[in-house]
């Protein structure tokens, strides 16, 4: 199995709404196909890719350095030699050489991009799930059968991540979209502050606790927002609420803050979205003071070099002491929710109705009790999300 040829394009999100930090009107995605030699029924078979939205297309490193290092490989190099198929693993290695340490961010994107079209073509290749090929190359046992909550072999938990600052967003719409969420079959959600004052955040944060049955949770997301005082500031005034989890309050490089914060705060914290590689995990559990009997990882793979840093990230994880149970990847596409189901994290981040084509499941598995099937669909199933497929094919073809 052989790559032709590897086409990239860039996709922008249009979304009208913004967080603490970045509104979303000019982002862009980068979008590749990876065509091959390799041939189902009588078909090419083409992996597509594409990034995780709050990072830009990465168009300049995936054309001026990526892949040219692919082209350059003898293509032996790029299979396993025990199926014939395409090697992400090994092409992954190709990609990051004669690159110096440290200096993540960007460059981790665009090898993430490609990570995922990758493992959609070897996933396609050999007729499987992208969650069963990742299980199997990886030696990750199915999980056993186990409560709602824990992690199992074909479904996920998910939470639906919305509650952005629009600008012409009331309390009242924000209610309506939280309740769109539970009528769409999510339990847990998440809400935005930062963008507004406290004492309008905490309005919010009371508009949506009051509309969520008993079982269901809120989780607040600050995206890096805070200085130390303020993050205190707001974990004092959550403290009165029971909430799932108070994420990224700081800067995700102030391990020292984090580490005052949790001090200071009982409840459980999240943060990792925006941390690209294992020493950047290592630092964070070394210095930021997190606990594993509580506090929630959000490291996702689409961001971070893909499959092998990220299996790499959960041995460094396991080192500490910590289960991949407390791992819930940012990012709410198909890609990440097989990575979940795979290495049997807790859950998946989810956008209904936001970010779309790119964010979201497939079409033919609804949200049920706050969990998504997976199905037997080859790939990463960019096939059965028709807006989606209908934007690669469009974009390429």
């Amino acid at each position: 199995m052989r790559i032709i040829d590897v086409r990239v394009a860039e996709a922008p999100i249009g979304s009208g709404f913004a967080n603490a930090v970045i509104d979303f009107s000019a982002m862009t995605v980068s979008v590749v196909a990876v065509e091959t030699d390799h041939v189902v029924d009588g078909e090419r078979v083409v992996g597509y890719g594409f990034n995780s939205n709050g990072r830009y297309a990465q168009t300049g490193i995936l054309t001026g350095r990526l892949l040219p290092r692919l082209r350059a490989c003898p293509p032996e190099r790029l299979v396993d030699p025990d199926t014939g198929l395409l090697d992400p693993v090994a092409a992954n290695a190709v990609m990051r050489t004669n690159e110096k340490p440290g200096g993540h961010g960007d460059r981790a994107v665009a090898v993430g991009i490609m990570d995922m079209a990758l493992w959609d073509a070897a996933a396609k290749a050999a007729g499987q799930p992208l969650h069963r090929l990742l299980r199997s190359r990886f030696d990750r046992p199915a999980p056993e059968s186990a409560p709602e909550s824990a992690p199992r072999e074909d479904s996920v938990w998910v939470y639906a991540a919305g509650g952005y600052y629009y600008p012409d967003g009331t309390v009242g719409t924000l209610r309506e979209e939280i309740r769109s969420y539970l009528d769409l079959g999510y339990r847990d959600v998440k809400i935005k502050v930062g963008g507004a004052s406290l004492a309008e955040d905490v309005e919010r944060v009371e508009a949506v606790l009051d509309l969520l049955p008993a079982g269901c949770r809120l989780a607040v997301d600050a995206n890096g927002r805070f200085d130390l005082p303020t993050a205190l500031s707001y974990a004092e005034a959550l403290s009165a609420y029971d909430l799932r989890w108070y994420e990224e309050p700081l800067d995700p490089l102030d391990y020292l803050g984090h580490a005052v914060l949790a001090e200071a705060r009982p409840g459980p914290l999240a943060t990792g979205e925006n941390l690209f590689a294992v020493p950047e995990v290592r630092n964070l559990l070394r210095h930021a003071g997190l606990r594993a009997d509580r506090d929630v990882l959000q490291m996702d793979p689409s961001l971070s070099y893909g499959v092998p840093e990220y299996a790499a990230m959960l041995t460094c994880l396991a080192d500490a002491g910590w289960s991949p149970e407390r791992c819930v990847p940012h990012g709410g596409h198909l890609y990440n929710l097989a990575v979940a189901a795979a290495f049997g994290l807790g859950g998946c981040e989810s956008y209904p109705r936001v970010f779309e084509p790119f964010g979201g499941f497939a079409d033919d598995a609804p949200v049920t009790g706050g969990r998504v099937r997976l199905g037997d669909r080859p790939g990463v199933g960019i096939e059965g999300k028709a807006d989606l497929h209908r934007l690669v094919r469009n974009l390429f073809d």
